[in-house]
Order: structure tokens, then C-alpha cells, then sequence
């Protein structure tokens, strides 16, 4: 069973920067489709940003490209998203997200594993 365990969300000003990390338990993740999620309160689960195995392709949602940079280090089984020009809209729980096969970056179903959130604010 692979969990996902997030890390780095927190309290910021409207314009700063927090860099999220993602790293799995129980097993390598080097081969893994990874992603980032969002969930703003009393808003639906939105994509925010993925990755693929070798870290040469990535997706963005409109709304962060940009400002956000994913990226992964498979020597870590890590996987960090940095955002940077944050504002409050940005505000959410984030949520690493992990596949063992490609099956579409933007959506929910296309992926296996979940962390449980880390919480982002950002005070404007």
C-alpha cells in the first residue's frame, strides 16, 4: 500500500512563496505519474499541476501556470511543487496524488494514491 505524505503548506502574504513536498512510504516512486491537486473550501477538487516519471513533461492548470514550478527528484522519492505569487485564490488544501499508469493528468480517476492535504492560506 503506498502513501503519500504532503509537507510545506502553511500561513503566507498575498505575493509570497511556499514550496509543498510529496514523498511515498512503503515503496519507490520513481516510476510513478505524480500530481498536485487542490480543494478550496466549498469548491470541487481541481487539478493544479503534474508530472511525469522522468520529470521531462509537465502540466499545468491555467490558473497557476506561471507562478507554480513542479518537479521531482527520484534519488528523494520526493516530488516539491514551489509556488510562488501567491494570492488568496490560491487558498486550499493541497493534495499529492500518485499513479502507476498514465491515465490522464487532469482528472481525479486517473490516479491511485493520495495524500491526506496539506493546508495552504494565503492572507491577502
Amino acid at each position: 500500500q503506498v502513501q503519500l505524505v504532503e509537507s510545506g503548506g502553511g500561513l503566507v502574504q498575498a505575493g509570497g512563496s511556499l514550496r509543498l513536498s510529496c514523498a511515498p512510504s512503503g515503496r519507490t516512486f520513481s516510476t510513478y505519474f505524480m500530481g498536485w491537486f487542490r480543494q478550496a473550501p466549498g469548491k470541487e477538487r481541481e487539478f493544479v499541476s503534474a508530472i511525469r516519471s522522468t520529470g521531462r513533461t509537465t502540466y499545468y492548470a491555467n490558473s497557476v501556470k506561471g507562478r507554480f514550478t513542479i518537479s521531482r527528484d527520484n534519488a528523494k522519492n520526493t516530488v516539491y511543487l514551489q509556488m510562488n505569487s501567491l494570492n488568496p485564490e490560491d487558498t486550499a488544501v493541497y493534495y499529492c496524488a500518485a499513479s502507476d499508469i498514465y491515465r490522464g493528468y487532469d482528472r481525479e480517476s486517473g490516479y491511485d494514491y493520495w495524500g491526506q492535504g496539506t493546508q495552504v492560506t494565503v492572507s491577502s
